[in-house]
């Protein structure tokens, strides 16, 4: 039998991802906001749902979404984004901000549906981080220890399309390059890398691993 298999390009800074640090001039503010709000919908351990912790709509309002999204365009060459739906209306949570504590899940290495995003993005907004807890980007590991690929690749949207599976053990991942957990930075990637958050923290409201999460056709 054939091995499962991805495709495979070693992530480049510029090409694959970008990183920038302050995205936010109003960063506390936002932070601070997304805190406080009241009305949220509970993921995995709490419900049976593919995403952890809590999440909230909204995260940002236009104007700072604006200046998000100038950026993305500036640094992918993209002339357009826009969030795509299935046919069935399904789309992906775009602008939530999402509160996950350290007991409430691990690494979950995934990638976003090509049928949907070509770019995903978070920013991380707890002031005080850890910072080992920020995204980390994998390649398959084979039961001999031999690393595959990477990435999905057309026509396969993502890795249940592309391996045959609904999902794989940990062990079946090697981590190849974790980009840190910084208040106030935004880490851009291509949908179809496989990726992850690295880890959570926190038990306290206050003191969860906080970010806004975002995905872009374009």
């Amino acid at each position: 039998m054939a091995r499962p298999a991805l495709t495979y390009r070693k992530p480049q800074l510029g090409r694959d991802y970008w990183v920038l640090d302050g995205v936010l001039p109003n960063a506390a503010e936002v932070a601070q906001r997304c805190f406080a709000r009241e009305a949220w919908e509970l993921g995995a351990p709490h419900r049976a749902e593919p995403w952890p912790g809590m999440r909230s709509q909204g995260a940002l309002l236009p104007d700072e979404l604006a200046q998000v999204e100038a950026w993305v365009r500036k640094v992918t060459g993209a002339k357009k984004l826009w969030q795509q739906a299935t046919p069935q209306g399904s789309t992906l949570n775009h602008n939530y901000v999402q509160l996950v504590g350290g007991i409430e899940s691990g690494p979950r290495p995934h990638t976003d549906s090509l049928k949907l995003c070509r770019y995903a993005a978070v920013i991380y907004l707890s002031p005080e981080p850890m910072a080992a807890a920020g995204t980390s980007f994998y390649r398959l590991r084979y039961p001999d220890g031999t690393l595959g690929g990477n990435y999905c690749s057309p026509p396969h949207a993502n890795l249940r399309e592309a391996l045959g599976v609904t999902s794989l053990p940990p062990q079946a991942w090697h981590e190849e390059l974790r980009v840190e957990n910084r208040f106030n930075r935004m880490l851009l990637y291509r949908a179809n890398l496989v990726h992850s958050a690295s880890s959570y923290f926190g038990c306290d409201h206050h003191d969860k691993r906080m970010t806004a999460v975002f995905f872009w056709m374009a």
